[in-house]
């Protein structure tokens, strides 16, 4: 005699990969995990010189007698600290990505494994190229413009905690701006949109960008700008990739 509450046969059957795709994904997890753990722990030492050099952009333009101070008790450990932290995220993306791929790849098609993991590759170089124009390129423009636009009699002394919380903003602001042409691309790949209608778009799709750039960066319209026209730059980039796709699939030979 049966047990009325055990499951039937099939429902037993489904069960068991669930689990284990549960257990597979936890173990990516943790993996994940222990990596940021172990680079985190690489990089504790030198948290500090990641702070100097975080934010030697504004430090550089300080007037002579200004220096960034620290307005909690704990800020001296905690900015540091914080920023050493995002820095090994950061750097573990590569990882925590690949842990990604690798357990979305066995369910995938042969050719969209074959285009999954260079637009993978792409996003993450995407990424820290936002992260580095705006150090590189967006912060010296951005804070010389904030530093010499003041009134002449006050002193420039910016809080640590309160400069490392704009810059990693901005940081992720340009880093997932500069993923636009991923996007695009998916969006004409996947047929959602054509090139055609997305380049009759294009007004509303600058006017976006300017909007977002309002919305993530400070009120003035030099950082709008900074952040908007490359959006829009990156977005023409997804359209000519767009353009590659359509042109390949028009001239493969139907069945």
């Amino acid at each position: 005699m049966s047990d009325a509450s055990s499951p039937p046969p099939d429902e037993k059957q489904s069960q068991a990969p669930l689990i284990e795709h549960l257990i597979e994904l936890r173990s990516r997890l943790l993996k994940a995990v222990i990596v940021v753990v172990l680079v985190f722990v690489g990089l504790y030492a030198f948290s500090n010189d990641i702070y100097r050099f975080v934010a030697d952009p504004l430090v550089a333009l300080l007037p002579a007698g200004s220096r960034m101070i620290a307005t909690e008790v704990t800020s001296p450990f905690l900015a540091p600290f914080k920023l050493t932290m995002v820095v090994a995220i950061f750097a573990a993306i590569p990882f925590i990505l690949y842990q990604a791929w690798a357990f979305i790849a066995p369910g995938l098609y042969k050719h969209e494994k074959a285009l999954a993991f260079p637009l993978l590759a792409s996003s993450i170089l995407l990424f820290y190229c936002g992260a580095a124009f705006a150090y590189y390129v967006v912060f010296p423009l951005l804070f010389s413009f904030f530093v010499h636009t003041g009134p002449q009699d006050v002193t420039v002394m910016t809080d640590i905690n309160a400069y490392l919380n704009f810059v990693l903003k901005m940081f992720f602001a340009f880093g997932v701006a500069f993923e636009i042409p991923i996007a695009t691309f998916l969006v004409i790949w996947t047929g959602i949109a054509d090139v055609r209608s997305l380049s009759k778009k294009r007004p509303y799709v600058i006017l976006i960008c300017f909007i977002i750039g309002m919305l993530l960066t400070p009120p003035d319209i030099i950082s709008q700008s900074l952040l908007a026209v490359p959006m829009w730059l990156l977005f023409e980039v997804g359209i000519l990739f767009g353009r590659l796709v359509q042109r390949r699939r028009a001239e493969e030979p139907t069945d």
